[in-house]
Order: structure tokens, then C-alpha cells, then sequence
């Protein structure tokens, strides 16, 4: 009778316990294109996820279930809560496949090592400007007492909403490295010392991807930003924000802000335009000395420049999305720094996206007008049919 007693209770213990639901987070990615895609990022929703009341989000790592390998990941918290709601991971899908993989919980010892390669901030050691790079590029812009310095006539200022490029030729972060050198040798990122250096003049060009609004015939842009917020640095990305005053086009009031990522493996950044005022404006890429070769793909939504670029030549480019490249236009105007090849983009409930970014032949994976052109085709064609990710 005891027996049977004791039977009964340890059958009634694994009943309750089986009744508690254990999830299998299974990620399912599926490539539609006929080519291996890496360097894409898959988003990972933690309210996409049914998580019991102890599983932690932030514990999760993700595991290839075909190799067991795991893989570096990044969490971000995009609402700034203090909470992380997205995990980013990288995966590599080869052609017309699918791929599966877990979350899964592992010892710190588990994890891959992991470098911050892509990483972004405020520099208010060089007046106010804010930087940001990846393993690829890097990139800077100019904040207010930048403007301000020129509009009082002070020595060293910078008015431009453009973009600036820094010409990297390593994997490694350069940004604190190369500000920090500056502050005991001037214009030190100036020259090249081996991992490379800024000689992209932006001016009040466009630099590579700042926008404008066409009236009249003539391209109206903003000043520099006024207000900068940082959301996220880490392996896979990072993504800030940039605030503008109200400025004008020609009597139109045009409010803008820029929410700026970018992406491991990737060579151009991501522009999320937040803008009234207009239902379209151009983002465009700096002609410098004209002696370029440009490209207009209305087709596939870019628009590419190749140039002699000091002792190498240099490759900028535009890649809109989503059929919203409206036009192109090849801008030559003699105004200083004006002229620019735009294409202009449609804006949907005040926001448009378009990538923009370079590619330096010294750095070594683009020797050509032409490689760097298939780089953009190809990087259209994956944006316009992304990694379709599934949750089991």
C-alpha cells in the first residue's frame, strides 16, 4: 500500500512538472536569391519570443544547430528602457536555402571573443564632431559649436551637414586612436600611417549621403546637427541619432532627423530620414574634383561615383530601396563644393531610408569603377529581397 502510495506521488510530481511548457526557440532564415549572403543582420524581437517567467532574453546566445557553433551576437535596447529588446546576430546562408538556429543559454566560457568593431560617439576633444566606423569604414560629422566657431570667425570651425569619410585600410577600430593622435600632433589623421587617413573634403558638399531639397533649381541643406544620441555600439552595429534645426528651402520649413546605423561587413551606413516639409528631398554624394566617372541605375534604385582620389581612387554610393529612387541628376554647378550627384527619394508618412558609404581601392577589396558597382548591385538586390527569418 505504501508502495503504491509513493508511486502515486512521484507520478503526480512528473505530471505538474510536464505541464509547464518549455519553448524551443528554433530560427528558421531563409535565402530567396540565387547567391550565399553573409554580412546581413537578422533582428530578433524579444516580443516575438514566448519566454517563460525564467528564461532571461538577455542570457540567450544563438547556436548554428548544424554545427553547434555559437555565434556572435549583440543586444540592443532600442527604447532605451534599460532593458535589451532586439538580439542581432550575422548568419551566413548559402544559395536558395534555409537555415536553422537556437537560443540557447551558455557559460561566458562558451561565447566567442568578441572585438566592438563597430562603434560610434561624440568627439568634443575635436570641437563637437560625431564619428562612427566599422570594420570597413568610418565616418564623421560636424555638430554646433562647430557652426558656431564660423559664424563668430573663429579659427578651426566646420559648417556643413555633409558627410565625411574616413579612409580606413584596417579591421581594427580607428576612431579613438587617431583623435587621440591628433590632440599632440595637428592634422595628424591627416596623413597616412599605415591604417589610413582623412583627405575627403567635404566643405558644404554632401559629402557621402547628407540630403538636400531641390526649389527652384537650387539644392537647399541644412546646418550641422544640434543635438546627437548614441543607441547601441558593439560586434554587429551601431546606430545613433542626429537632430536639425528647422531650416529653409526656399520658403518651405524642412524639420529633420537622421537615425544612422551601421553594420559589420558593411560598406555603406543606413540613413533613416525623419523629415516635413516636403514629399522628397535628395542625398548626395560629393564630386570633388570632377574628374570622375559616375553611374545612374534608376532600375535598381543607385547611383554610384568613381574618382581619382590622391595617390588611390575612391568609389561613393547610393543605394535607395524598395523602388523609391525617383530621379538622379549629375548636379555641375561652379559654386565651391556644390555640386553633387543626387539622387532624390521618396518620403512615405515622413521617413525615407537609403544606405550610403565608399569603398577605397588602397583599402584593397575594390580595385575597380566596376567592382565597386557590382558591390552596389548586389547590395540592392539583397535589401530588396531580405533574409525572410521565421520563429518556431
Amino acid at each position: 500500500m505504501k508502495k503504491a502510495t509513493l508511486f502515486l506521488v512521484v507520478l503526480a510530481f512528473f505530471i505538474l512538472l510536464g505541464c509547464k511548457k518549455e519553448h524551443n526557440h528554433i530560427i528558421m532564415v531563409k535565402n530567396t536569391l540565387d547567391i550565399a549572403r553573409t554580412f546581413e543582420t537578422v533582428e530578433i524581437n524579444k516580443a516575438d519570443l514566448k519566454l517563460n517567467e525564467d528564461e532571461d532574453f538577455e542570457s540567450f546566445s544563438v547556436k548554428d544547430i548544424k554545427t553547434n557553433k555559437i555565434l556572435v551576437s549583440q543586444f540592443v535596447d532600442n527604447n532605451e528602457d534599460g532593458k535589451a529588446d532586439v538580439l542581432l546576430f550575422q548568419p551566413e546562408i548559402a544559395a536558395n536555402a534555409t537555415h536553422q538556429y537556437k537560443l540557447v543559454s551558455v557559460d561566458a566560457s562558451e561565447k566567442p571573443e568578441t572585438l566592438q568593431y563597430c562603434y560610434s560617439r561624440f568627439v568634443p576633444e575635436r570641437t563637437d564632431d560625431y564619428a562612427w566606423e566599422n570594420n570597413k569604414v568610418g565616418f564623421r560629422t560636424f555638430g554646433p559649436t562647430a557652426q558656431k566657431m564660423v559664424e563668430d570667425e573663429v579659427k578651426g570651425g566646420t559648417l556643413s551637414s555633409g558627410i565625411d569619410a574616413w579612409l580606413k585600410r584596417v579591421e581594427y577600430p580607428i576612431i579613438n586612436k587617431w583623435y587621440k593622435k591628433a590632440e599632440t600632433e595637428k592634422g595628424a589623421y591627416h596623413k597616412d600611417s599605415g591604417e589610413g587617413l582623412d583627405n575627403f573634403h567635404v566643405g558644404v558638399s554632401r559629402g557621402v549621403g547628407g540630403i538636400a531639397v531641390k526649389a527652384d533649381s537650387i539644392y537647399h541643406i541644412s546646418r550641422n546637427f544640434t543635438n546627437w544620441k548614441t543607441i547601441t555600439t558593439g560586434p554587429i552595429r551601431t546606430s545613433f541619432v542626429l537632430e536639425y534645426a528647422d531650416w529653409d528651402a526656399n520658403g518651405k520649413s524642412i524639420s529633420e532627423t537622421k537615425h544612422i546605423s551601421l553594420d559589420y561587413g558593411n560598406n555603406l551606413s543606413r540613413f533613416e530620414i525623419e523629415i516635413s516639409g516636403t514629399d522628397t528631398f535628395s542625398t548626395g554624394l560629393t564630386l570633388h574634383e570632377k574628374d570622375g566617372e559616375d553611374t545612374q541605375n534608376q532600375s535598381s534604385g543607385w547611383v554610384s561615383y568613381w574618382q581619382p582620389h590622391g595617390d588611390s581612387e575612391l568609389g561613393t554610393g547610393i543605394v535607395v530601396p524598395n523602388g523609391s529612387m525617383i530621379t538622379s541628376t549629375l548636379y555641375d554647378t561652379p559654386l565651391k563644393d556644390e555640386s553633387n550627384l543626387f539622387a532624390e527619394v521618396k518620403i512615405n508618412n515622413n521617413k525615407a531610408i537609403y544606405y550610403a558609404g565608399f569603398g577605397w581601392k588602397k583599402a584593397g577589396e575594390f580595385i575597380s569603377k566596376d567592382n565597386w558597382n557590382t558591390y552596389l548591385e548586389s547590395f540592392s538586390k539583397k535589401i530588396n529581397n531580405p533574409l525572410q527569418v521565421s520563429l518556431n
